[in-house]
């Protein structure tokens, strides 16, 4: 039988390992032994990892930080929920993410520096933000808001590592839970005032998965090589937004607010941003369990009283 598995001590190199996953992720890679590194901005510490300064919007990269990296992990890019998307910001959302990729293309390329894996981040937007029966899979054509735009860029700009002959995984995200610093402790602030709150009608569904999982996949991206392309990272139940705010309020033992938060105010305060919340609809999950990827948490009640316990 073939062994798809990298040696253990690949080394590793975290773009945006200063986010919400970048930081779950080094330390789960760390507990598995592998040397980490990360790029930012800033020259900050992160205990046992090496941290390199860039500049991506001035093209500003040592080629040293690639030695002795078998493999990128490409996260970074602007936060789309941080604030109202004008169109300079829009416009950094993108750049933040394309402008990125292209300068570890470029610098590995013009270096000769030999990487066996690219794994770059990507999101359920790939799919447009729509709310209906379908299915999404992989093989399904992108959509055509910004969301959709955004994700298909992205992966554009990854997709030069596959045809440059770098294996390239492309991890399309759903909604990350976790407690403190993410879609999920947005959806919580209510409870400081003793109640949860849904938007909208209730019906788009809202496909999610736990950080742990997630953070599962990409180190399965890394050691098993047989993986390629596209998979998204969502959990195998679906449930709708109403749904999600009923488990979230049993498990935090909250009232939903009889009164949801109309469509309309949501539209006027976000603007386009608002379809992040108001539409949605199921996602996939069945490719990345044919690799044989099992999910630890593929039920949304046992998630939510995993992550809030």
């Amino acid at each position: 039988m073939t062994n798809h598995l990298y040696p253990t001590k690949a080394g590793i190199l975290i773009t945006g390992g200063s986010g919400l996953v970048g930081r779950y992720l080094t330390s789960l890679l760390l507990e598995k032994g592998y040397p980490v590194s990360h790029l930012s901005r800033k020259q900050d510490h992160f205990g046992r990892v090496r941290v390199y300064r860039w500049d991506p919007e001035k093209g500003i990269i040592d080629p040293v930080v690639f030695e002795g990296v078998d493999c990128i992990i490409h996260l970074a890019g602007a936060n789309i929920g941080e604030s109202r998307w004008t169109s300079e910001r829009k416009e950094m959302i993108v750049r933040s993410r394309v402008d990125s990729a292209n300068l570890l293309f470029k610098t590995i390329y013009e270096n000769g520096i030999q990487l066996k894996s690219f794994i770059s981040s990507s999101a359920v937007g790939y799919y447009g933000s729509s709310t209906s029966d379908k299915i999404f899979k992989e093989t399904d054509q992108p959509g055509h808001d910004f969301l959709a735009t955004t994700c298909k860029q992205w992966e554009e700009a990854a997709d030069q590592f596959e045809k440059a002959g770098i294996r390239t995984i492309k991890v399309r995200t759903a909604v990350v839970l976790e407690k403190n610093d993410s879609a999920m402790s947005k959806m919580m602030i209510p409870a400081k005032f003793g109640f949860l709150v849904q938007t909208g009608n209730g019906r788009q569904h809202l496909p999610w998965i736990h950080i742990n999982d997630l953070c599962r996949i990409y180190i399965k991206a890394i050691e098993d090589k047989s993986l390629s392309g596209a998979y998204n990272a969502v959990a195998p139940q679906h449930v709708t937004h109403r749904e999600f705010i009923k488990n979230l309020a049993q498990v935090m033992g909250k009232p939903v607010f009889p009164v949801p938060v109309p469509g309309f105010l949501l539209r006027a305060a976000l603007g386009e941003m608002s379809a992040v919340v108001l539409k949605g609809s199921r996602v996939s999950s069945e490719k990345i369990t044919r690799t044989g990827f099992s999910f630890s948490f593929g039920n949304l009640e046992e998630t939510l009283t995993d992550i809030l316990k």
